[in-house]
């Protein structure tokens, strides 16, 4: 596995990073154990960067990886939709109290839309720079959809680390181009900022060219890591093949490509559906709609299996399997 520095942080982080997202409840809902394995076989292949999100449910699987993993140093991002500076405390007291640590290698503000968003969002920036000074935090930063959101870190040298969506045929990226995203994301890496990417595949839209489309996001000399979802070693396993520019075996094909794997993943609403919007309004893809016959419909074309719609549903009837 390659390590590489994640801008200016110092962090020595591995090229492929493990998407925590979905072997939690928002997706797979993997057992403790059964995930926790998971995750550890990831750290035996060379990973050592883990990606999770406040929302995400999914800081067990970490506490528990974290004491089993002792031989090496491994690297934590976490993200909050904290606006306030009291919001953002609570979201990283949480974050190290259901992890069990002391600090939290990276926290991110989720989501940031433009420079406008991130204004709004000061108070909570400004408290994560502040626990970054009393070395609570390693370093901060923001995740984003949009061209905007990756450009408004340029102006805010406070930032240490952007993670935008990005992929070969630019899926996902609202209010731009995959170009002018690469463009914005090289602009940042060039001022030193740490830059790791997130949806190579598209949310599974790209899985039939899976190989071509990671290769594409590891080929990037801007990218110091890339975040990808896995729920199988196998899935593991090609993702590390592709990570070291490695070939990948057509066991691993076969193995990847089963009934179960990723590639058959998609959003489900469930009967028990009472069309609340609650789910259409927060989808950043714009990708559910509130239906004539009062449930929730899904343009599957839209849709990037993020599983965020799932984490507002107050009647658990939205999955992702």
């Amino acid at each position: 596995m390659e390590y590489r520095t994640l801008g200016k942080t110092g962090l020595s982080v591995s090229h492929l990073c493990f998407g925590v997202l979905t072997i939690g409840p928002l997706q797979a809902n993997l057992p403790l154990a059964e995930g926790v394995a998971l995750l550890e076989y990831a750290a035996s292949q060379g990973v050592n960067f883990f990606d999770t999100a406040e929302d995400y449910r999914t800081y067990p699987y970490l506490r528990s990886l974290l004491r089993k993993v002792k031989d090496k140093p491994l690297i934590i991002a976490s993200k909050s939709y904290a606006v306030t500076a009291q919001e953002m405390s609570a979201s990283l007291d949480r974050a190290r109290k259901e992890m069990d640590r002391d600090y939290i290698d990276i926290f991110l503000l989720h989501e940031q839309e433009s420079a406008l968003t991130l204004q709004g969002h000061h108070q909570a920036l400004e408290f994560l720079i502040e626990a970054r000074e009393k070395g609570i935090v390693r370093a901060v930063g923001l995740s984003t959809h949009t061209v905007a959101g990756a450009r408004a870190v340029l102006d805010k040298p406070e930032i240490d680390v952007v993670h935008p969506l990005f992929n070969i045929r630019g899926l996902g990226i609202l209010v731009g181009s995959r170009e002018a995203m690469l463009d914005a994301i090289k602009s940042a890496w060039g001022q030193g900022k740490g830059v790791y990417l997130m949806k190579a595949l598209g949310g599974g839209h790209l899985l039939h060219q899976a190989e071509q489309a990671l290769s594409y996001a590891f080929g990037q000399e801007c990218a110091t890591s890339v975040a990808v979802g896995m729920q199988t070693r196998a899935e593991i396993d090609c993702n590390v093949a592709l990570a070291c520019g490695m070939p990948v075996t057509e066991r691993l094909r076969a193995a990847t490509a089963r009934p179960g794997a990723l590639g058959a993943r998609r959003l489900h609403i469930e009967d028990c559906c009472e069309g609340c919007g609650q789910c259409a309004e927060i989808c950043p893809q714009g990708a559910l709609s509130l239906g004539a016959d009062g449930r929730i419909h899904v343009v599957e074309s839209s849709c990037l299996l993020c599983g965020y719609c799932a984490g507002v549903c107050p009647y658990f009837c939205i999955k992702v399997y």
